[in-house]
């Protein structure tokens, strides 16, 4: 849970004078200067916008395949595969046909999502030096919370769906200065293939020179936060591909907003990542036009706040295909093929005739089944009727459709074992798990490559809050107990630049900047996972590696076995094995004070009776003062047993 603190909102760039040519989206203040003449041009103005825009339609061209692609797979995928070969058979005769829609492809797609929300990642941060322990363990309880406060589950699971379908998901992660009452926080959010826009030719998303990001927006809307542009925030610079939906969808009265993303070189070397936004020939907000970002960038990590996650790659793109591009055809030949063997099962299953023209027979007695009687004139034998007889198809074309069938599980690794089922006489637990844990392979390293993607996520969730985490914030972190938490102050302090001292006086001061490693770990299981964990447990437990006696034997099979967990079962048996030895040492030790104690009894005892046998002082012994001092000296040097014993004794 996140701590808000109160905070105005920061002033919104962007105000600059409305109606001065190349002066939108200047603050108030250069937008002055510039009409005394204090100050030259902004370096971006309407001559930038326009050749950002060219930019733009360029890129456009160059995605325009990889668009109509990602278009007919949402088709695919939503079981409408017909219209898209309805289209590449217009003005062709077409004879009606059945057009089943079977969701083999449907279901290798589902079955992948499930086993990546099985394992829904969890970031683990760890220091690279011993000074940043305490930040590490911090970013590592706020993180997920980070995570969870932006949805990103819900993100995750759409960011599948899309990777699986097209090949390719894009996450967007940027700084969001509206949040928490003004006082802003990380924005994580799923992108649209279709509204981000890249150089072509380009493999890594980060080499492009530029990057676009569109989105159609209400112009209403746009009037109410850009109130100083109002009437000037209408038209669109390119037209944006649009999915095929079930209802109408009006763009009418909305404006494509640009967020344009590009990257410059500084004096010094570094790159610096600079941010414009505009709609039409209207500049809204410039980074490079503000005097606090024009030298240190928009984002300080100077990484465009976009990270693709892909599953299978293509050479030239940083885009990929999924599995409708893979699996469409044998699906298509599925549906072809069963649609055929309906067509001849609806033939064969509905009579017609072949009837002579010279023969007069009443046609509507004839096709009215409840009539009893068929009027038939003149001279009716098999020549002038006769049924026309469908030859059904042989059993060969069903093999071939369950042979494609196959070919559609194969190819998606999708075999039966996966989704549950078993081939004849495999029957073991242990069976079943070693064929599902083969099987699984393929989704695994699918996996892997969305936690690679995760990394990068979370480095930039990192960066954001080294650059932005100025005030002091408070997260709730869930405890392992079922309603225990804890509270944690985050800031930036920990993650700024760490001056080193220098080696001789004057030196120029040289700054560390602390550098995290991130680890991704599963953190859900799926039931299966669960049960074989437990059954593990019980396993373990009954050969004996519980027992402190044989943890030295414990320890050694344990080095040569290697599942989740295993640390946490090594540390316990540590524990048992140290236990048991403090109790051993302890237990000598009583022995030995028993023992000692009993010397010093016994050597007590002879120097009473040699006293009470002795002549000189029978006296004193008899009297009752030295009988007292004698059971003294007895009850001191007696075991504690002896005289414990002795007292109860007398209070009986």
């Amino acid at each position: 849970m996140f701590g808000r603190k109160e905070s105005a909102a920061p002033p919104r760039p962007g105000l600059g004078v409305p109606g001065v040519p190349g002066q939108e989206g200047v603050e108030p203040e250069l937008a002055a200067m510039l009409l005394r003449g204090e100050v030259g041009k902004p370096p971006i103005g309407k001559e930038e916008i326009a050749r950002a825009a060219e930019l733009l339609s360029r890129y456009k061209d160059g995605k325009r395949m990889l668009e109509s692609r990602v278009v007919e797979d949402e088709l695919w995928w939503e079981l409408r595969h017909w219209e898209v070969m309805r289209r590449a058979r217009e003005g062709k005769a077409q004879l009606p046909q059945p057009q089943p829609t079977s969701a083999w492809l449907f279901n290798a797609i589902t079955n992948k999502h499930a086993d990546a929300m099985d394992n829904y990642p969890e970031p683990v941060v760890l220091p690279r030096e011993r000074s940043d322990e305490e930040s590490a363990r911090t970013l590592s309880s706020v993180l997920p919370v980070v995570l969870e406060y932006n949805d990103y589950e819900q993100t995750y699971s759409q960011a599948w769906w899309e990777k699986l379908k097209h090949g390719t998901a894009a996450y967007g992660v940027f700084w969001n200065s509206r949040k928490e009452n003004g006082l802003g926080d990380i924005d994580i959010r799923g992108i649209d293939l279709l509204k981000l826009f890249w150089e072509p030719g380009i493999t890594d998303i980060q080499d492009s020179r530029n990057l676009f990001l569109v989105e159609l927006v209400d112009e209403e809307l746009l009037e109410q936060r850009y109130p100083e542009h109002k009437g000037h925030l209408g038209g669109s610079v390119i037209d944006l591909k649009q999915y095929v939906y079930d209802d109408t969808v009006d763009t009418s009265g909305k404006s494509l907003v640009v967020d344009w993303y590009y990257k410059v070189r500084a004096a010094s070397g570094r790159t610096i990542l600079h941010y414009a936004k505009f709609v039409g020939d209207t500049l809204l907000f410039a980074s490079e036009n503000e005097e606090a970002y024009r030298e240190r960038g928009w984002y300080d990590h100077g990484e465009y706040p976009v990270v693709m996650d892909v599953l299978f790659p293509e050479k030239g793109t940083p885009a990929g295909f999924g599995y409708v591009a893979i699996c469409k055809d044998p699906q298509l030949y599925i549906d072809k093929m069963s649609a055929n063997v309906l067509e001849n099962a609806m033939m064969s299953t509905k009579k017609r005739f072949f009837l002579s023209t010279s023969t007069a027979v009443n046609r509507e007695q004839f096709l009215d089944w409840n009539e009893p009687i068929v009027d038939v004139e003149g001279e009716l034998d098999d020549r002038r009727l006769q049924e026309i007889v469908t030859q059904p198809l042989s059993s060969i074309y069903l093999d071939i459709m369950n042979l494609k069938i196959e070919e559609m599980k194969d190819t998606a690794s999708n075999r039966d074992v996966n989704s549950g089922g078993t081939g004849s006489g495999v029957t073991a637990a242990a069976a079943i798990a070693a064929l599902q844990e083969a099987g699984n392979k393929v989704s695994r390293d699918m996996i892997a490559t969305s936690y690679r993607a995760h990394v990068k996520v979370s480095a930039m969730c990192i960066e954001l809050m080294r650059q932005f985490y100025d005030e002091e914030r408070a997260f709730r972190i869930t405890g392992e107990t079922p309603g225990s938490y804890r509270f944690v102050e985050v800031s930036n302090a920990g993650l700024k630049d760490v001056p080193l001292d220098g080696a001789y006086p004057g030196q120029q001061v040289l700054y560390r900047k602390p550098v995290f490693d991130i680890k991704i770990s599963a953190q859900k299981k799926n039931p299966f996972s669960r049960m074989e964990q437990n059954e593990r447990a019980k396993e373990l437990y009954g050969l004996g590696f519980f027992n402190p006696e044989r943890a030295q034997e414990a320890m050694g099979a344990l080095e040569m076995m290697d599942f989740e967990g295993i640390d946490k079962v090594r540390q316990r048996l540590s524990q048992g094995q140290t236990l048991l030895k403090l109790c051993q040492q302890l237990s000598e030790q009583l022995g030995q004070l028993t023992a000692l104690m009993g010397e010093q009894g016994t050597a007590a005892a002879a120097q009473a009776a040699a006293a009470r046998s002795g002549g000189e002082g029978r006296e004193s012994a008899e009297s009752p003062a030295g009988n007292q001092a004698e059971r003294s000296v007895v009850q001191a040097q007696t075991p504690r047993e002896d005289y414990t014993a002795s007292l109860a004794k007398r209070s009986a």
